[in-house]
């Protein structure tokens, strides 16, 4: 028996040693670290559970983007992308202005702009699509890989446009 005093009064307390096979350190480190792994595992499991059940390479979907004088040119391009598999979606943002430097001089224009999500196979397709069809002598077309998203929709773009 082991006896402590807690506020002045005498309590006997069984030794823990014995019942913890002679390891009470041992044992509250285990407890510790089953409390740390708990709160781990309960918000990093389910994205573990969800990156495994779909799989994603990073990088293997692009973000594209194009600028256009106008909205007609706008969804001439969007269709024609689409209606070709080059991208899964485009979304077109109207209204948005543009400053550049173009021969020499600053210019500033209203233009309309394309957001594609893609292959990134298919980014040079794309490119050569939009320098085909589009009236700008130097057109936009630039593009980021995904590196993350919501996996089912990842997985509808790649649904959708074909390697």
């Amino acid at each position: 028996m082991f006896s402590r005093y807690i506020c002045g009064m005498r309590i006997g307390l069984p030794r823990l040693e014995p019942l913890l096979g002679g390891s009470c350190r041992g044992w509250l480190l285990t407890l510790l670290l089953s409390a740390f792994m708990f709160q781990l595992l309960r918000s990093v499991g389910p994205r573990v559970f969800s990156m495994a059940s779909e799989t994603y390479t990073s990088g293997a979907h692009s973000a594209a983007f194009v600028t256009c004088p106008n909205d007609t040119v706008a969804k001439d391009l969007a269709r024609g992308i689409v209606q070709r598999k080059l991208a899964a979606c485009v979304n077109i943002v109207p209204s948005i202005t543009s400053v550049y430097e173009w021969q020499g001089a600053i210019q500033e224009d209203n233009e309309v702009l394309l957001m594609i999500k893609t292959r990134s196979s298919k980014v040079s397709a794309l490119t050569d699509y939009v320098r085909t069809n589009h009236p700008y002598e130097v057109a936009e077309v630039i593009s980021l890989p995904i590196h993350q998203g919501n996996p089912p929709y990842l997985k509808w773009i790649a649904d959708v446009v074909p390697e």
